[in-house]
């Protein structure tokens, strides 16, 4: 797995954390939530599928 979608991936599950622990309108979350985000475009738009940094979406495509 490359730098960028394991940046995205664990951003994504820090906020995910973050929301279970606080609530979606805490600022730490708000925080991870923005960070999960710029990571996500970040490995976009160095050309990696969205299904890469979320691979659910890829099972679902494959049905």
């Amino acid at each position: 797995m490359e730098r960028p979608i394991r940046a995205a991936r664990t951003a994504q599950h820090l906020a995910v954390r973050a929301i279970t622990a606080h609530g979606l309108a805490h600022p730490l979350t708000l925080a991870l939530l923005a960070a999960a985000s710029t990571a996500a475009a970040r490995a976009w738009d160095r050309g990696h599928p969205v299904d890469a940094i979320h691979p659910a979406q890829k099972a679902r495509r494959a049905r």
